[in-house]
């Protein structure tokens, strides 16, 4: 009988504050996952699959269906790392009822270990709802791409003293709230760092600060597969997009010149 691992659990990735820092990329398909797996701590379904996967300018088209669909391929190929998913924009803003239906379907019809949503101190009361409801939550403060359009863009957060104190309220009403992590996006340094040295549960950075207990990164830009904008604060460690489209020329080439297929390629019948 073949044992399966045991899967990082979010009180396993909470209780890493401190100490070896958590690694999260980004997986949207099955295949992904299985490759990811064995190297991550913690796999996040995001919902920058909107734009990724599907084209969209923004992460507000992305519905809870497409979040369900996608953790449950990610929750197939993997079999060690924790499986957070993104609750999309509009499927938990209105009330804490509504996010615990929708965090109820992606728990169950995924197996996902927990939700990430986005919001600071206004989406405490919703965040300790889940929580005391056997939902873990992942909280997202700083850049909050599903509030692009009332920011005005992809913009750091922290710039000035009030900001900081915004988003550092923002980290400790999310963590008092029962929020398992918290990732700060787009945060100054400084201040993600500050915010990491406050928090009682771990931080995790995205465009934030080596400080910060954990990163993740979206996998597509990380692999050099998403190339229309690569954000600053990600390290492109391969270009699988240009050797994929190296691969799909040479493809191309040789069927127009009918040198494939070859006959090794084919089923051929044999003589008698």
């Amino acid at each position: 009988m073949v044992t399966r691992a045991k899967r990082i659990s979010t009180p396993q990735i909470r209780a890493r504050k401190g100490g070896e820092p958590i690694v999260s990329l980004t997986a949207y398909t099955t295949q992904m996952a299985r490759l990811l797996d064995p190297h991550c701590d913690l796999l996040l379904v995001g919902d920058s699959l909107g734009m990724v996967i599907y084209g969209f300018e923004s992460t507000l088209s992305v519905t809870l269906d497409m979040m369900i669909a996608h953790g449950a391929a990610v929750v197939r190929g993997a079999e060690r790392s924790c499986v957070i998913v993104d609750l999309p924009f509009g499927s938990y803003q209105e009330s804490p009822v509504q996010a615990f239906q929708s965090a109820a379907r992606i728990m169950a019809e995924t197996g996902c270990a927990g939700v990430k949503l986005e919001g600071g101190e206004e989406m405490a009361e919703t965040a300790r709802f889940l929580t005391q409801r056997g939902i873990p939550v992942c909280a997202h403060v700083g850049l909050m791409p599903q509030a692009v359009n009332v920011a005005g863009g992809f913009k750091a957060t922290g710039r000035t003293e009030e900001d900081a104190r915004k988003v550092t309220a923002d980290a400790q009403a999310m963590a008092e709230a029962g929020a398992f992590a918290v990732v700060l996006e787009g945060v100054m340094e400084p201040v993600a760092a500050a915010i990491t040295a406050e928090l009682a549960v771990p931080t995790i950075g995205i465009g934030a600060s080596p400080a910060c207990d954990g990163q993740v990164l979206v996998s597509d830009d990380v692999f050099g597969l998403f190339s229309d904008f690569t954000p600053r604060f990600v390290r492109r460690y391969a270009n699988l997009g240009e050797q994929i489209s190296a691969a799909a020329a040479e493809y191309a080439q040789d069927v127009r010149a009918r040198r494939f297929p070859a006959p090794e390629h084919c089923f051929i019948p044999k003589a008698r």
